[in-house]
C-alpha cells in the first residue's frame, strides 16, 4: 500500500494517508480546501450585510492541514488571506470586514501550517514504527513457502493490539534430517518481552527440529532455551521469572507418511479435521508448559504420541485466543462443535485454507471483533489432499491477517 505525497516533502506518512484521496493515481487532497474557499466567497457575495461569512476563510488552511501535505497547506495559508483581501476589496466600503479578520486569516494560516508539519512528522514516525513491527513480525513469523516440507498449510495471525501487529503467538515449519516438524505456541503475556521469548523459542526449534531425531528431545531443548532466556532477562533487571509458553510439536516422518508424532506442552491438542468429520487426538501424556520444567525436574520429557493420519485429514492448531474468545454473554467459542457442523454441511472446509478462514471468521463473529488475546489459527496436512500451499494473507505478502 503506497502512494505519492502531494507535497515536496515526499513523506511516506503522507503517501499512506492520501491513498484514499486519489483519483486515477493522482492526489485530489487539494480539491476539498479549494471548494470550501470558493464556496465561502460565493455565499458571502450572495448574502446580505447581516450575514457575512468571509472571515470563515480561516477554516480553509485548517482543512488543508488535515488532509494535505505541508507545502499544500502553506499554499492555502497564503491563498486564503489573499482571497480575503481581494473579495473584501470588491465590496462597498460600508460592507468590508476590514483588517481584524484579515489578521485572523493570516494567523490561522500560519498555525495551520505548523499543525500540518507536526501531523506529518507524527505520521512519519508512526509509519516507521509500523515498518519496525512488520520487520519483527517477519522475523518471528517468517513467511512459509508453498509446499514447504511437503505440507499444505494455511495460517492466520490476529493481534489483539491492532497497532502492534505482533505478539507472543508463534508458529513455524522446519524441514529436517528426520522429517518435517511443525510448532505452534503461545508465550504468556504480551509486549516485547513475549516477542523476545517467542523469537528465542523459534530459533531453537529451527535448529533442533532440523537435527534431532526424537521429537521429545526437541521439547527438552526448547525448555532449556526458555530457562536460559529467563535467566538472561533477570540478569538484565527485566523480571521474567513467571514467563512460560505453551506449545504443540508435530513431526511428519518421511519413513511413514501415514502417521504423525505429537508432543503437547500445556497447549490445547490439535483437532483432526476430515471431509467426513472431526476427531480429537487420543489422550496422551501432556508435558508442562515450557519454562515450568523446574516444577517437576524428575518428570523428564513427555513421550511423543504417534497417531494415524489418513489422506485428506488436516491438523487444526489454535492458540487460546480462539478457544477463550467470549461473546457478549461470556460464553467461550465452541471450536470443535462449530467446525464439526461446518464440515458436515460442506466437506471442502477440511482444506487448510478454507478451514483457517472459517475459524478466523467465526472467532471474530463470536467475540464481536474484540479479541482479548493474540490469536493464531494454523492448519496443516501432507500434500496430496489438495492443491498447493495456502497462507491466508492481508495483501502484504506476510501470510497473516491484522485484526
Amino acid at each position: 500500500m503506497r502512494a505519492v505525497s502531494d507535497g515536496a516533502t515526499g513523506l511516506k506518512g503522507d503517501a499512506r494517508r492520501q491513498e484514499l484521496l486519489r483519483v486515477r493515481g493522482r492526489s485530489v487532497a487539494w480539491l476539498a480546501p479549494l471548494v470550501l474557499l470558493i464556496g465561502i466567497v460565493l455565499i458571502d457575495f450572495r448574502t446580505s450585510s447581516d450575514f457575512r461569512i468571509l472571515s470563515w476563510i480561516v477554516l480553509v488552511p485548517g482543512i488543508a492541514a488535515a488532509i494535505c501535505g505541508v507545502w499544500g497547506t502553506a499554499m492555502y495559508a497564503v491563498l486564503a488571506p489573499a482571497t480575503y483581501v481581494g473579495a473584501d476589496a470588491v465590496l462597498p466600503h460600508e460592507f468590508q470586514a476590514g483588517l481584524p479578520d484579515l489578521v485572523l486569516a493570516a494567523i490561522g494560516g500560519v498555525l495551520a501550517t505548523l499543525a500540518c508539519a507536526i501531523r506529518v512528522r507524527g505520521e512519519r514516525r508512526m509509519l516507521h514504527m509500523q515498518d519496525v513491527a512488520a520487520t519483527i513480525r517477519r522475523t518471528v513469523l517468517r513467511p512459509l513457502p508453498p509446499g514447504w516440507g511437503g505440507l499444505e498449510h494455511a495460517a492466520v495471525y490476529l493481534a489483539a493490539d491492532s497497532e502492534a501487529r505482533v505478539g507472543g503467538d508463534f508458529y513455524d515449519i522446519q524441514i529436517g534430517l528426520h522429517g518435517t516438524r511443525v510448532i505452534v505456541g503461545d508465550v504468556q503475556g504480551k509486549g516485547l518481552g513475549a516477542v523476545e521469548a517467542a523469537a528465542a523459542l523459534l530459533g531453537t526449534f529451527r535448529e533442533t527440529g532440523y537435527h534431532e531425531p526424537d521429537l521429545a528431545t526437541v521439547a527438552v531443548r526448547l525448555e532449556e532455551r526458555l530457562q536460559r532466556h529467563i535467566l538472561m532477562r533477570a540478569a538484565l533487571g527485566r523480571e521474567d521469572d513467571d514467563r512460560f509458553a505453551t506449545a504443540v510439536l508435530i513431526s511428519f516422518p518421511e519413513a511413514d507418511p501415514a502417521v504423525v508424532d505429537t508432543v503437547v506442552l500445556g497447549h490445547d491438542p490439535p483437532l483432526v479435521v476430515a471431509p467426513d468429520g472431526i476427531r480429537s487426538l487420543p489422550p496422551g501424556a501432556h508435558g508442562l508448559p515450557l519454562g515450568m520444567g523446574e516444577l517437576d525436574p524428575a518428570a523428564g520429557p513427555p513421550p511423543a504420541l504417534r497417531v494415524l493420519l489418513r489422506p485428506g485429514e488436516t491438523l487444526l492448531l489454535t492458540t487460546d485466543g480462539v478457544t477463550e474468545a467470549r461473546n457478549s454473554a461470556g460464553e467461550f467459542y465452541p471450536l470443535a462443535a462449530d467446525v464439526a457442523q461446518a464440515v458436515a454441511a460442506d466437506p471442502g472446509i477440511a482444506r487448510p485454507r478454507r478451514l483457517v478462514a472459517f475459524v478466523r471468521e467465526r472467532t471474530l463473529r463470536h467475540c464481536g471483533g474484540h479479541l482479548a488475546d493474540d490469536t493464531t489459527v494454523f492448519a496443516v496436512r501432507r500434500e496430496g489432499g489438495g492443491k498447493g500451499v495456502e497462507n491466508v494473507g492481508n495483501g502484504d505478502g506476510s501470510g497473516r491477517l491484522q485484526a
